[in-house]
């Protein structure tokens, strides 16, 4: 009950600090302009072409028609390995992604910054769908595998790796242009905060199909 309550408390608190931010973009958007401006100047520097190449291609890895698709992959693979839960808790965080970026863009509306996009996005700023979705999706699959590989030198492997990718997607949304830092730090937030929410349920609900023999 303890780790739960902590669970849920950094949570909380991670989707607060979203709250204040999506406050600030809504009604007072020229108080961000002193945080977003500096690192989007340190972030893009003079723009190297290698640099530009690079980012390119990560922030595609986390376009829609491929996020789904290896997200439905990895689903699927879980569910034959009968990691059930597993499978759909990957596939519920697509669809929660999928909803509350559509939601959230609606509801604060905020332009894209008026600077060079090294790559051509449509519809609002805030927050950020691409870093939203690999938030949440890279998050649970941390997650799943942390919880899978017993080797723990490979467990550290793959936990670094992936989070190097999530990281690198952050960085990347901001050097193409296409978004503010602050609207990439409030899908970080929102993604952290529902995975730590869901964190405790779904350990819980593991435990206990695990324990009544409906999956590995």
């Amino acid at each position: 009950m303890k780790d739960k309550q902590t669970f849920l408390m950094k949570g909380s608190f991670a989707l607060l600090l979203f709250v204040i931010l999506g406050y600030m973009v809504k009604f007072y958007p020229d108080t961000l302009v002193g945080f977003d401006q500096p690192i989007q100047t340190a972030v893009r520097g003079d723009l190297p072409n290698y640099l530009t190449i690079l980012f390119l291609a990560i922030t595609h890895l986390i376009d829609i028609p491929v996020i789904i698709t290896w997200v439905v992959i990895a689903a699927f693979i879980f569910y034959r390995k009968r990691w059930k839960i597993e499978s759909f808790f990957m596939l519920g965080n697509l669809a929660l992604a999928g909803l509350l970026i559509v939601t959230f863009k609606n509801i604060y509306q905020r332009p894209r910054p008026a600077i060079l996009h090294l790559v051509e996005e449509k519809g609002f700023s805030f927050p950020s769908g691409h870093s939203l979705a690999v938030t949440l999706m890279v998050g649970t699959l941390i997650i799943i595998l942390s919880q899978r590989i017993k080797n723990p030198v490979w467990r550290k492997i793959v936990q670094i790796v992936l989070g190097l990718y999530l990281v690198s997607v952050l960085v990347s949304r901001v050097y193409l242009g296409v978004h503010y830092p602050s609207d990439v730090l409030a899908s970080l937030c929102v993604g952290l905060g529902v995975l730590f929410i869901e964190f405790p349920f779904y350990d819980k609900l593991r435990f206990q199909w695990r324990f009544k023999g409906k999956q590995k």
